[in-house]
């Protein structure tokens, strides 16, 4: 791995939960020596990749973060136009709604919507998602690049009781995903969260992203479920057109068969 690689995976410790870390909490957290970070910091803050809060004189996101990010916004935009489905989506759902994009084999949130229906409600406050632990992370590694099922095996960390952490355990999990067309992560992240997950596809035609919704599990249901699954496909639908792609025929007809599938189970329980 280069110099320039391992200075610039600094950035990804960044979050709004840790906008600011020092120097001592940031070797810490990438597990590197001292001087090597402090280095690879100073040449950051040269670039205008971080900066230094004079009060604190712990590190932070720098201009030019926010200036290569209004710049992919304005050239691939993906956020704005996702905005109005995933306020829908929340309405419809009670739920929190969000949107996150693929990029090399990570998955990155977007953006998020919480639903003012309930006063306990999901709580995105994460910048990657883990492969094999949350929905858009299996909705990925199912409809994403072959690759991504070798990225979601070599990091197989335990977060619940639930979370897969055996190759065989995931590859179902992801068969799984693959059969109905939506990720379901059951308490695999947190114990609290249900989260179901549809792919999103951009001009490519290739795999974007996903659209999810996070319910607090103790009301999810297969009531819920099922409005939830008819909420993610119109949002699923409407993200895509406005990124330029459209969903395959071969999903939108796992998507029939998982809804039909799930309205028996509502009328038989």
């Amino acid at each position: 791995m280069s110099s320039v690689t391992k200075a610039l995976q600094l950035l990804t410790h960044f979050s709004t939960a840790r906008a600011e870390i020092g120097l001592s909490q940031l070797c810490r957290i990438a597990k590197r020596d001292k001087a090597t970070t402090y280095r690879h910091l100073q040449a950051l803050e040269i670039a205008g990749f971080v900066e230094q809060n004079p009060s604190t004189k712990q590190y932070r996101l720098g201009p030019t973060v926010l200036q290569l990010a209004q710049t992919r916004e304005a050239t691939v935009p993906r956020k704005a136009s996702a905005q109005r489905p995933l306020l829908d989506l929340a309405e419809a759902t009670g739920e929190t709604s969000h949107v996150t994009v693929l990029s090399g084999s990570t998955v990155y949130g977007l953006a998020s919507c919480d639903s003012q229906r309930h006063g306990t409600r999901a709580i995105i406050d994460i910048d990657t998602f883990p492969l094999h632990a949350t929905a858009s992370g299996l909705c990925s590694v199912a409809f994403g690049p072959e690759q991504l099922m070798d990225a979601a095996k070599s990091n197989l960390t335990q977060f619940t009781d639930t979370t897969p952490t055996s190759i065989d355990t995931l590859q179902a999990t992801v068969e799984s995903v693959r059969k109905t067309g939506f990720g379901h992560a059951s308490r695999s992240f947190e114990t609290e969260v249900e989260g179901l997950s549809a792919p999103l596809f951009d001009q490519t035609g290739q795999f974007a992203g996903a659209i999810s919704v996070a319910s607090v599990a103790t009301r999810f249901t297969p009531e819920l479920e099922h409005t939830i699954k008819e909420h993610l496909i119109i949002a699923a639908r409407e993200i895509s057109h406005n990124w330029g792609g459209i969903i395959p025929t071969t999903i939108e007809g796992l998507w029939a068969r998982s809804l039909t599938s799930t309205h028996k189970l509502e009328t038989t329980s």
